[in-house]
């Protein structure tokens, strides 16, 4: 496992625990999310149906900037890292 995928996999674990301690994310939102983190944990064998959810992170993270700080910042450093990684 290299550093990228090291990085990946520890940002889903905190997204998926910020994700967890929300008490007022809408639950279209949380599906949504539930599916992002589902879908880039898979990266190493599913590549392309990651690609989209870049956009869709990026939106979340500004919805969530007011009310979830901390989930909004997880989402935009997993959007970054796979911008980073050219998904």
């Amino acid at each position: 496992m290299n550093n990228e995928d090291s990085d990946l996999h520890q940002l889903l674990r905190q997204l998926h625990e910020e994700l967890g301690s929300a008490e007022s994310i809408d639950e279209e939102s949380r599906h949504l999310l539930g599916l992002i983190v589902k879908d880039v944990g898979a990266l190493s064998t599913a590549q392309g149906s990651v690609a989209g959810h870049v956009p869709a992170l990026k939106r979340l993270a500004v919805q969530f900037e007011s009310e979830h700080p901390s989930l909004a910042a997880v989402a935009r450093q997993i959007a970054d890292l796979l911008a980073k990684a050219g998904i």
